[in-house]
């Protein structure tokens, strides 16, 4: 017996489904649509706090950070909805659904989507050339991984663990992690007021 024929869905159809949406948000990779679930008190809690720290970190930069209701475009069939995304692209419309040159991308991970912000996602996010890092914030481990652009499009994994202090090189500032879990010591004063290139031995991700 024969298999259903697999229908794909136009980038204009997804759209519009999504648009038409009020209550769920949608993603398209490559032809599938896929639902994305509600997450958890506790994601919502993370996610807040990660979103309050780039903006007090980026007020006055040209950045702008942006939640989940924050639609990203990674390539011509590929739309999504990231946790938290920072653009720093003059090009990016405020007034859009869509942005279109995410440079930070943060997920926070959840037992029901770790896999996928793992694997496919970080492939997906890898191949977009606009992006420069990308966040992964495990809240029950307070643990937080980094993937980071380098030169000549390699990229390189950076962990931090209880205690340390989050460097994002691509928006040349670092943060403790304590301000997403509770859980680690304060850094010494010296760590505080000390600029990213004198806390870590990084250079700041291309423009």
């Amino acid at each position: 017996m024969a298999l259903p024929k697999h229908i794909m869905t136009s980038v204009e159809e997804y759209l519009k489904i999504d648009e038409d949406s009020y209550e769920a948000r949608y993603e398209y990779i490559d032809g599938d649509i896929r639902m994305l679930a509600g997450g958890t008190n506790n994601h919502s809690k993370i996610a807040g706090n990660i979103t309050t720290i780039l903006n007090n970190l980026l007020s006055e930069s040209t950045c702008s950070v942006y939640t989940s209701d924050g639609r990203v475009q990674l390539s011509a069939s590929r739309y999504i909805y990231p946790d938290i995304t920072v653009s720093c692209d003059e090009r990016e419309q405020s007034d859009d659904k869509t942005l279109l040159y995410p440079r930070l991308i943060v997920e926070v991970l959840s037992p029901g989507t770790e896999a996928y912000d793992r694997g496919n996602k970080l492939r997906y996010y890898r191949e977009c050339p606009t992006i420069q890092e990308y966040m992964l914030v495990d809240t029950q481990q307070a643990f937080i991984e980094v993937f980071r652009r380098e030169e000549n499009n390699f990229w390189t994994y950076h962990a931090f663990e209880s205690g340390d202090i989050v460097a994002l090189a691509c928006l040349m500032f670092a943060f403790q992690s304590a301000k997403l879990t509770g859980r680690s010591n304060s850094p010494t004063r010296a760590q505080q007021n000390s600029p990213i290139s004198e806390i870590y031995s990084i250079r700041p991700c291309r423009p």
